[in-house]
């Protein structure tokens, strides 16, 4: 029997799973910021106190996009800035577009505001930005039927996929949306994760258009654990880009989104980046590539496809090529398959219709978080030691999904015709 939906009962807006964690413990540098200020009573100004803002331009300049506090913005959390943004741009009517597949919790924030979100195609390179030629048509076909698409939301390094958009791609699709008069939203969550620091090439979209581009970045993606919500957003420095700034700011204040002190105190330190943060962030980065790249070799070895992760904490996994033998499973679609999976991993594995791809295709997102240890101890073993995929709860558990793929790789194997 399938699972009910976590979102049913709740009307047509379906929550999809979190961001992956790193499965790490705490900084504990992080977390004697949080304990400093955890006395604080004081309510944090709505967008961020201006300490803040600050770290965040210092931020954003190491990057290549210097900006201004008047362009920047915090919230609780990237979800909570990207619903203020979709009620900005496109709350009056207007149509948002994202990529196919896109992080779970992007199509939401346009459904819950009464909008559609329509999907486009990516190319076979990789996710996070959508085809060109798609686009171009999609806006097409919208604008036949009587909508008005001006907001795209995009990401050069992906959740789901984990891939890294080439820069020459990410230039002819920003080019075709500007060129249609969108304007478009740059989730750079996990730009600070790239598994090949110095042989990838990550180009921000505000580095190409900086007029009609808004860069969101949760800092759950590299500094800050999930549990802590914040998110800072960089806004256009253009007359449209003050008023949209205004805008998000008013439906900031109307949601009651502001920073809790503590957790603005912990993010602001966590922007400037002091050796302590850069140094785990880096230790962390290296440990999630080795284990995404074993579990990338385990579930290819036994048949599945699946684009090698370049950036993030998570692959995305199609098993369509085992079709048949999941088949006589009962495995007909991606909920059927994150049921399975799901089971016989013992962690989750979101279907990739969560992310908006279609409910047929049997694709999954493996997070590399759980592979790391059961326990504290073992977690922060996986961080330090010099060879982690020797750690043998490390073994145990990519022996366990190599395992699990391998017994579909058997069964597909006896489903093939004798020659």
């Amino acid at each position: 029997m399938r699972r009910t939906d976590p979102g049913e009962g709740h009307g047509p807006v379906r929550y999809g799973p979190p961001l992956p964690g790193d499965g790490l413990p705490v900084l504990p540098e992080l977390s004697a910021v949080l304990s400093a200020a955890a006395s604080r009573a004081d309510a944090h100004p709505v967008g961020g106190a201006p300490a803040l803002l600050e770290a965040a331009c210092g931020y954003w300049t190491r990057r290549g996009l210097p900006c201004v506090p008047d362009q920047v913005a915090a919230g609780p959390g990237a979800p909570a800035l990207l619903l203020a943004l979709t009620a900005a741009l496109a709350g009056d009517g207007a149509d948002v577009l994202v990529p196919r597949p896109c992080p779970a919790w992007w199509a939401p924030y346009a459904r819950v505001l009464g909008r559609p979100a329509f999907h486009v195609p990516t190319p076979a390179e990789g996710g996070g930005v959508p085809d060109p030629y798609a686009l171009l048509e999609t806006v097409r076909r919208v604008r036949a039927e009587g909508g008005d698409p001006r907001l795209l939301v995009l990401s050069v390094a992906d959740d789901p996929t984990a891939t890294v958009t080439p820069p020459e791609l990410v230039h002819e699709t920003v080019e075709a949306a500007t060129a249609e008069g969108l304007h478009l939203v740059s989730d750079e969550t996990w730009r600070d994760t790239l598994h090949a620091p110095h042989d990838t090439v990550l180009l921000s979209p505000a580095e190409m258009w900086p007029g009609q581009v808004t860069v969101v970045t949760d800092l759950a993606g590299a500094l800050l654990p999930p549990g802590w919500p914040a998110a800072v957003a960089r806004f256009p420095a253009t007359d449209s880009g003050r008023h949209l700034h205004a805008r998000v700011l008013d439906i900031l204040t109307a949601l009651g989104a502001r920073l809790p002190a503590p957790v603005a105190a912990v993010a602001g330190y966590a922007l400037d980046e002091p050796p302590p943060v850069i140094e785990r962030r880096e230790a962390t980065v290296r440990l999630h590539a080795r284990v995404a790249a074993a579990a990338h070799a385990a579930v290819v070895a036994a048949g599945a496809l699946a684009r090698p992760p370049q950036a993030g904490r998570h692959l995305y996994v199609d098993l369509g090529p085992l079709r048949e033998p999941l088949a006589a499973q009962g495995v007909g679609d991606a909920q059927e398959l994150e049921d399975l999976l799901t089971a016989r991993l013992g962690m989750p594995a979101p279907g990739g219709h969560r992310f908006g791809d279609d409910l047929g295709a049997l694709r999954v997102r493996l997070a590399t978080g759980p592979l790391l240890g059961a326990t504290d101890e073992e977690r922060t073993e996986s961080l330090t030691s010099p060879e982690p995929l020797e750690l043998p709860h490390v073994q145990r558990a990519l022996i366990t999904l190599r395992s699990a793929f391998d017994d579909l790789r058997d069964d597909a194997q006896r489903w093939e015709h004798p020659r």
